[in-house]
């Protein structure tokens, strides 16, 4: 067998024997090595793989589309009524709660340069068990987010036609529950994500970029008006639902936040990874945060706080309202479709990489893991994501898809910051071409504070949750378990994948 290049790693204790013969508990714990993942990622010499297409600017637009919009143009008018003018305030205890994990995860995504994120550095720290979980969680963010967000899609799209005295009925607008039987605009902004991507990651992250300056322009326009009409008082009182409801909107905006994984999973797509993925991590949460606080302010200033319950498209409604001219209404919901178009191509980009690394694996099936040779993209595993989550952005409503999101990004997280820790304090000698600043207190930190956005999470959250890892641990041990290919490693083997070298590791 051809072996990684590792060197300088302290010898794993390997469980007795291998295979199928390894304990539950031996192989829960048996980490894979950060060599085999990089050299797994190169491939065969002749295998279709990857393509590393991705400078600095891609994997910054790509961290920026599946980010911003997400928590301003889709659920506004849910979160205010939880926070009251405080909102912008949510937004930033969410934005310092992201970059507190946002720095653990560019020291990680420059250590360990592979397309799985938080579940390949899982793999790599804490064994097969809590990858397991966390990659579980990361398929339930992924695709969850982008039906939320392409369930948002609908408000626009009706905002856009009613420019022209026409409106999309209900019954193809509204998911069910919700006054209708299908949403189809959801379906079909997923489905032209699906597409795009299948035809190629490079042409889709330029088209991204191209969005991605629409959706700034159009977000940086509504500032613009809506500070015209700027009113003082609609921010008193600040705290109307006191310290309990910026909380609670903080942990339910908190998934308008998941951008940067997003950039983490392209690691195999990346020209210089190790230097270009935390560049890009950094850069994107500095854009993202200043402008959602930005336009929450504005809105808040614009209009009272009580305008935005059951308020649709509100960024809209409020356009409409101030400048009684139609036509920018047309402008910016043409726009604001844009920018859901380009999170759900980036957020299903990332789900597609994820289910990729834990295919390599051999946790999932392996056509999620086939990479097409004429596209260079794992097309089977994109039309299979693409169809289930079109069927559920379709059929779902979007309050319980946020909620959701957020649970499930939020525990990620806080597992790609114990991997910090544990490979800072195990592993020293690897290069790190970005360090968490303050170790071990910010690592530590961005954990508690993922913690405490989960417990401000509602009782059916944690029920859909829970449920969620039921299936996962269902999942794990009728194919997952059998399937594990670290596991099947024998002894001598796992013991020759973790042995010291002369030198250091190399990758890519």
């Amino acid at each position: 067998m051809t072996l990684p290049t590792i060197t300088g790693q302290k010898p794993a204790a390997a469980p007795e024997g291998g295979g199928q013969r390894t304990g539950l508990t031996a192989q829960l714990l048996r980490r894979k090595p950060i060599g085999q993942m990089l050299s797994e990622a190169e491939g065969k010499q002749d295998a279709p793989k990857l393509v590393r297409s991705f400078g600095v600017l891609q994997l910054t637009m790509i961290s920026v589309g599946a980010t911003l919009g997400t928590g301003i143009l889709v659920i506004l008018g849910e979160s205010v009524p939880l926070a009251g003018p405080a909102i912008w305030i949510s937004f930033a205890i969410a934005g310092l709660a992201a970059l507190l994990s946002a720095v653990s995860y560019a020291e990680m995504a420059g250590l360990v340069p592979v397309a799985g994120s938080s579940y390949s550095y899982s793999y790599a720290t804490m064994g097969e068990g809590m990858a397991w979980i966390c990659g579980w969680c990361l398929v339930l963010e992924y695709a969850v987010s982008v039906a939320a967000v392409a369930v948002g899609a609908g408000q626009y799209v009706n905002e856009t036609l009613a420019v022209f005295g026409n409106v999309l009925p209900d019954a193809i607008s509204q998911p069910p529950g919700e006054g209708g039987m299908m949403n189809i605009p959801a379906m079909v902004i997923v489905v032209l994500a699906m597409m795009l991507l299948v035809r190629g990651a490079r042409e889709s992250a330029w088209i991204n970029t191209a969005i991605v300056v629409v959706k700034v322009g159009i977000l940086v326009f509504f500032c613009a008006v809506a500070f015209t009409a700027f009113n003082a008082g609609n921010f008193e009182p600040l705290l109307p639902m006191g310290a309990a409801g910026v909380s609670a909107a903080a942990s339910s905006v908190f998934f308008s936040y998941i951008g940067f994984d997003a950039a983490s999973t392209a690691g195999e797509e990346a020209r210089n990874p190790k230097r270009d993925l935390p560049r890009a991590i950094m850069l994107s949460m500095v854009i993202v945060t200043t402008i959602y606080v930005l336009v929450a302010v504005a809105a808040i200033g614009a209009r009272p706080w009580g305008w935005f319950d059951g308020t649709d498209a509100a960024l809209v409604r409020i356009l409409e309202e101030i400048t009684g001219q139609p036509w920018i209404a047309l402008v910016f919901s043409v726009g604001a479709v844009l920018a859901i178009a380009s999170i759900v191509l980036t957020v299903l980009y990332g789900q597609t990489r994820i289910l990729l690394s834990m295919s390599r694996d051999g946790l999932v099936p392996r056509i999620f893991g086939r990479v097409s040779r004429r596209t260079g993209t794992p097309v089977a595993g994109t039309l299979i994501v693409g169809i289930a989550v079109a069927l559920t952005a379709g059929l779902v409503p979007l309050g319980s898809l946020a909620d959701a999101t957020s649970i499930g990004t939020l525990f990620a997280f806080a597992l790609v910051n114990v991997a910090v820790i544990y490979l800072r304090r195990t592993r020293p000698e690897l290069e790190r071409t970005f360090r968490v600043p303050l170790f071990p207190l910010t690592p530590i930190l961005g954990a508690a504070m993922c913690g405490y956005l989960m417990l401000n999470l509602g009782a059916d959250t944690w029920v859909v949750f829970g449920l969620w890892m039921l299936v996962g641990v269902g999942a794990y041990f009728s194919y997952g378990r059998r399937n594990s290919r670290v596991a099947a490693l024998s002894q001598e083997e796992y013991r020759e994948l973790t042995r010291p070298r002369s030198s250091e590791y190399q990758s890519s």
